[in-house]
């Protein structure tokens, strides 16, 4: 029997509140571990995502990320609240890179304000009429913004700009229809939002999780995926953001989006650490 030690932090909390963000175990040490191993951890903490640092030839660590049912390539909230960790067991600094399924991720930090930068983003456009994608959203049609894409900067997504706060507010996505549409990799995600001025927006994701379509608190992934569709219809740049995301689950999180004008997407939030334990497996 071996003991395995894991911390829980919060990711992108709102005014660093214990209870706020979006909550994430990491496994210190995981070396040990196959894949059905951390499957199983994953889907025995069934938090959004919980990652496994390993050891690395070509970055300060490689990190593992699940969800309850399956590996991520990449996830914005896994690599802030890793990168926490992995300074405070010192396998780096202010500044490190982490090595992921979707390549090297440079991460630095001022203070606790961490802040990774995203892969180059490629995008797409959606083949669903917007009718459809408005019902998958239990929206209207005119609620739908305009040029809804499929992003990548890490994991492909669908991002859809809504045309009021109000509409980001009452979506509320219908799991049978939403389920025809999907990524590259079968995989129904939306991220709605509405901008409220210039340095504000207002954002929901929702994911599935068996025959459910659940949200997420706080998707730095989908904000990063949110930057390349800045990119991809020309938004003026640079371009800062402060994002409110989490105020239909109960977990107020705030997320911070740059775009630079050299066409860097940065995605960043304030991390704390709630706790440590250990487990003990044969």
């Amino acid at each position: 029997m071996t003991t395995y030690s894991f911390r829980i932090v919060n990711v992108f909390t709102h005014h660093r509140g214990a209870l706020t963000g979006n909550p994430l175990c990491v496994f210190e040490d995981a070396a040990d571990f196959d894949t059905r191993v951390m499957q199983a951890l994953a889907r025995q903490f069934n938090l959004s995502e919980t990652t496994f640092i390993l050891p690395s030839s070509r970055a300060d660590a490689r990190v593992r990320i699940f969800t309850p049912t399956y590996e991520m390539p990449f996830a914005g909230h896994p690599t802030l609240g890793t990168a926490h960790i992995c300074r405070a067991l010192g396998l780096g600094g202010e500044s490190l890179c982490l090595e992921m399924q979707a390549g090297l991720i440079p991460v630095r930090a001022q203070g606790d304000r961490w802040t990774l930068t995203a892969p180059t983003p490629t995008w797409r456009e959606v083949d669903e009429p917007r009718g459809v994608l408005a019902q998958a959203l239990g929206l209207n049609e005119a609620d739908i913004g305009e040029r809804p894409l499929w992003i990548k900067a890490g994991k492909e997504q669908l991002i859809v700009p809504l045309a009021s706060m109000d509409a980001v507010r009452r979506a509320a996505p219908q799991p049978e229809a939403l389920r025809n549409i999907h990524s590259e990799d079968g995989i129904s995600m939306a991220y709605v939002f509405c901008q409220d001025g210039a340095r504000a927006a207002l954002a929901r994701f929702f994911f599935p999780q068996g025959t459910a379509i659940l949200e997420d608190p706080a998707t730095g992934s989908a904000t990063a995926n949110f930057g390349g569709w800045c990119l991809a219809t020309q938004v003026k740049l640079p371009l800062e953001l402060q994002i409110s995301q989490g105020e239909f689950v109960g977990r107020p999180s705030t997320l911070y989006l740059q775009v630079t004008a050299e066409r860097e997407i940065l995605v960043g939030g304030d991390v704390i650490e709630l706790g440590r334990g250990a487990i003990t497996i044969g």
